[in-house]
């Protein structure tokens, strides 16, 4: 069957695991997307590198800032071009891309409430020929919203289930969960809870020289500091009631500095800090207006295995699995979300949910950056 070029959109991702670029190129000519090809790109060390310098600094000049924008547009272009290359479908059959950025600031609760994504979409429209949708979250911050999690209305759109109450975990740096309740006209609900891998990854790589800890071995290795736990679990971002949003400019090695973790044998941090993610996603669950019966979590926290036991254990009245489950890789659900998000702009359909953002109202997200084709 014959693509419909006018339905095929991509969608960039690149989260705050600094990993690297997460691509999804998918056709929406059906009722769901078809995935016709995904993968990631990873950054660069000298990149990674400074982005977290930038991300961490809150003194960081403007010069250094403004030529990471450019050199992520480089890279994000380059992402696009490589993908269409290597699947051999070319550039005038794709409609726009969605281009999240990587966020380096997100604070909606400043006096002047903002969120900051860089990567300049003028580059990668210039640079790939195709119309670039960015700057997704501004709009929502302006209308008094958190401007996140936006991936909610796009897991509506995918997951929702007749007949049974569902979460979608997303766990990259930062956790977010999604509440799909399966009766017509209940709420959808949204909202970070907190560290993700943000925390084992940066204890991982001070200790192990790793990106991350595979399938959570060294963590399961380690004993459990419940004293630790208790004291980490008094943070107040816990116990404020969603909506709420929040990013590794606040949960960061600063963060986990103020609990002397030098003090204690390095494998059971890992072990705590685990358990500090997994408690404070069932934690946000436990908030929810009913326990939903099947949790499906996606991202990279998807592949450790100990954290999805933990999960288990901390949610024992609901099943955990990953979107794998509903035959859609766990991997690729955010930069799929963004392209959806791009579609939605293109259309002018609404990209957010109020009840899950605080916005007072809905609203198309995003500006397009024209392209040359």
């Amino acid at each position: 069957m014959p693509i419909n070029p006018t339905e095929i959109y991509i969608g960039l991702m690149s989260g705050t695991s600094l990993d690297g670029v997460d691509i999804a190129i998918a056709d929406f000519a059906g009722a769901l997307p078809k995935l016709l090809f995904s993968t990631t790109y990873p950054y660069h060390n000298s990149i990674r590198s400074r982005i977290r310098d930038i991300t961490l600094n809150p003194s960081a000049s403007i010069d250094s800032l403004c030529q990471l924008d450019i050199e992520l547009g480089k890279v994000y272009a380059e992402v696009v071009n490589h993908s269409l290359a290597k699947i051999n479908l070319a550039h005038s059959q794709i409609l726009a891309i969605g281009c999240h950025g990587q966020t380096i600031r997100h604070r909606p609760d400043a006096a002047f409430p903002y969120t900051l994504q860089s990567g300049d979409p003028n580059t990668v429209a210039a640079e790939t020929g195709i119309a670039t949708v960015a700057d997704f979250r501004g709009k929502d911050v302006a209308l008094g919203g958190e401007g996140a999690p936006l991936a909610t209305a796009f897991h509506q759109f995918m997951f929702s289930s007749a007949t049974t109450n569902r979460a979608i975990i997303n766990i990259g740096g930062i956790a977010n969960i999604t509440y799909l309740p399966c009766q017509p006209g209940q709420t959808v609900l949204g909202f970070d809870t907190g560290p993700g891998n943000t925390l084992m990854d940066c204890w991982v790589q001070l200790h192990k020289n790793k990106a991350y800890d595979n399938y959570g071995q060294w963590a399961k290795s380690g004993l459990i500091i419940n004293q630790l736990l208790d004291a980490m679990m008094e943070e107040p971002y816990f116990k404020r009631p969603p909506p709420k949003s929040t990013g590794t400019d606040y949960f960061n090695p600063d963060w986990l500095a103020a609990y002397r973790p030098d003090d204690y044998a390095p494998a059971d941090i890992q072990a705590t800090l685990l358990e500090l993610t997994a408690l404070s996603i069932a934690d946000g669950i436990s908030q929810l207006p009913a326990m939903p019966s099947e949790c499906f979590v996606c991202g990279g926290g998807a592949h450790n295995l100990y954290l999805l036991a933990r999960l288990q254990k901390a949610l024992p009245e609901s099943t955990i699995s990953t979107t794998a489950q509903l035959k859609v890789d766990p991997d690729y659900i955010e930069a799929l979300a963004f392209a959806w998000l791009a579609k939605q702009r293109i259309n002018n359909l609404p990209g957010n949910i109020p009840s899950v953002t605080r916005a007072s109202a809905q609203s198309v997200l995003g500006g397009i950056y024209s392209g040359y084709i």
